[in-house]
């Protein structure tokens, strides 16, 4: 059995409905779920990683666990006593949904730490810049054909997460991921202004974007993330480096196709913005 953690987010619902489709059982677990959340025949569970033992009753069983944190896991959890309870339990191998940060070091790799001192078998996954991070910009291009944004043409390859999905069942199901660490990239970089138009071209009409300062997107961002990720994720997407920019060759390597473009993620996701 696979237990997913965020099974309800952007990663953890595709790779639960990949890992279903798979013929694996899986158990979904989320702070909030219902059989709505998780397709036919696959358990579900709630937990909260900041309350370590409320995952014990998910994992009997299970052999493998997809790891995600939420942005508040940061401040309030431990995940050296979450891999605590995972190895008491039985489980055997995690795969962490880390990222790209750690590897350029704007982020603290103290949670891949954490993994790779539990004893277990691991694997990282490093995603940089997540498409479905604009979906903060539907209410405005539903109201108003407009997107407001920081640091508008400044291009980073930014990663569609169903493709984080299915490199995370790759890893969980196959051999041969142990000790591995893959950074996952779009095929290009795209900036947040070629981003607002490839919206527009799905939505049929022109989408008008309009540049914050940073000052404006960091006063923003804090009322949903911590501090040191704000800094963080503006340095990365403001200032980004070339390992930032570069288009990572890991999710062809394992999935046997290119990544999936901007443009094909907002057409799958066109309802939110119409």
């Amino acid at each position: 059995m696979i237990v997913v953690t965020g099974a309800t987010g952007n990663v953890g619902q595709p790779l639960v409905q990949a890992l279903a489709a798979a013929g694996e059982q899986v158990t979904a677990v989320s702070r909030r779920i219902s059989e709505l959340d998780v397709p036919v025949g696959v358990r579900r569970r709630q937990a909260d990683l900041t309350e370590p033992a409320s995952l014990k009753p998910a994992l009997h069983g299970a052999e493998a666990l997809f790891l995600l944190t939420s942005p508040d896991f940061m401040a309030n959890g431990d995940l050296g006593d979450v891999m605590n309870v995972v190895r008491a339990v039985g489980v055997r191998r995690v795969v962490l949904l880390s990222s790209h940060g750690v590897g350029t070091r704007r982020h603290s790799s103290h949670l891949e730490d954490a993994v790779e001192q539990s004893g277990l078998e691991w694997t990282m996954l490093r995603p940089g810049n997540f498409n479905s991070n604009t979906f903060q910009w539907a209410d405005s291009v539903r109201a108003q054909r407009m997107v407001v944004a920081p640091f508008g043409d400044v291009a980073v390859p930014g990663i569609d997460p169903a493709d984080i999905a299915e490199v995370a069942a790759v890893a969980l199901r196959e051999p041969g991921h142990e000790g591995a660490i893959y950074t996952l990239t779009g095929p290009v970089p795209i900036s947040p202004r070629q981003q607002a138009a490839a919206i527009g071209d799905v939505v049929g009409e022109p989408v008008q974007f309009v540049e914050q300062s940073r000052a404006e997107a960091r006063n923003q961002m804090l009322r949903y993330m911590p501090e040191p990720v704000v800094e963080a994720t503006l340095g990365a997407l403001g200032a980004p480096s070339a390992a930032e920019q570069r288009v990572s060759p890991d999710v062809e390597r394992l999935l046997g196709r290119p990544p999936r473009t901007f443009a094909e993620w907002a057409e799958r996701n066109v309802a939110a913005f119409e």
